[in-house]
Parts: C-alpha cells; sequence; structure tokens
C-alpha cells in the first residue's frame, strides 16, 4: 500500500489543481469579481498556487505589480480570503473549494538577489574562460 506522505513532491492531480486555481483567481481579480472593499484598487500577480493532498486548502503565492505594499496586500487579501474562496467555488469545478491563505511570493526577490551576485566582479572574474586552454 502507498504511503500518504510523499516526499517526492505534489502529486500531478495537486499540480493540476493548482493551476486551475492560480487561473481562476488570476481572472477574478483582473476583471475585478471579487467585491471586497479591502481589495478595492489592489493590483495583483498570483504567481503559484499549492493545493495540499486532499484538496481541501491551497496557499496563494502572489506579488503586486511594481513590488510595492505586498505585504499590506496579502494581509487584506487574508483578511478578505472568505469573499475571494466564493467567487472561486464559483469558477473551477472541485468537490470542495478549497480554504485560501495568501503568502508573499519571494521568488522574484531571490531571482535579484541571484542576478545581483553573479553580476558582482568576484563572480564575473571566477567565470571568465581561461586563456590557456
Amino acid at each position: 500500500m502507498a504511503s500518504r506522505f510523499s516526499s517526492k513532491g505534489p502529486s500531478q492531480r495537486q499540480l493540476r489543481a493548482g493551476e486551475l486555481i492560480r487561473h481562476a483567481l488570476s481572472e477574478a481579480f483582473l476583471r475585478g469579481e471579487v467585491h471586497a472593499p479591502a481589495l478595492r484598487g489592489l493590483d495583483m500577480t498570483v504567481t503559484e498556487v499549492r493545493a495540499s493532498p486532499d484538496l481541501r486548502n491551497a496557499t496563494v503565492f502572489c506579488t503586486t505589480l511594481g513590488g510595492r505594499d505586498v505585504d499590506e496586500a496579502i494581509r487584506k487579501l487574508n483578511a478578505a480570503a472568505g469573499a475571494v474562496r466564493g467567487v472561486l467555488g464559483r469558477k473551477i469545478d472541485l468537490k470542495f473549494t478549497p480554504a485560501l491563505t495568501f503568502k508573499r511570493d519571494e521568488s522574484f526577490d531571490e531571482a535579484r538577489r541571484i542576478d545581483t551576485l553573479l553580476s558582482s566582479p568576484d563572480v564575473r572574474r571566477d567565470l571568465k574562460p581561461s586563456s590557456g586552454d
């Protein structure tokens, strides 16, 4: 019998559900379908959704356009998670509409940090091809 908990990462089902949720949320935010006063005028990008193995919970990674006031936007999204979940339930066809937790997507910050490291003089010097080969 297969173990319920796998260290192999998300299943194909979780990945599909995450993408379905991401597309539905992106569309809902773009079209202004979420009528929560706290979210009025908030320009968000949904970068990734990770669904739990039972698909009853989903972690939604977001960032603001321009990367400004992301923490405040995440706080507002979590406060309005019930309203967002209601809109999501009308847009997707899953047995259960997952509970949503919004988190800051830090992948852009990490990419910027790596880019800065790679362009530093010490690293550039080490990456130059040697002329003796």
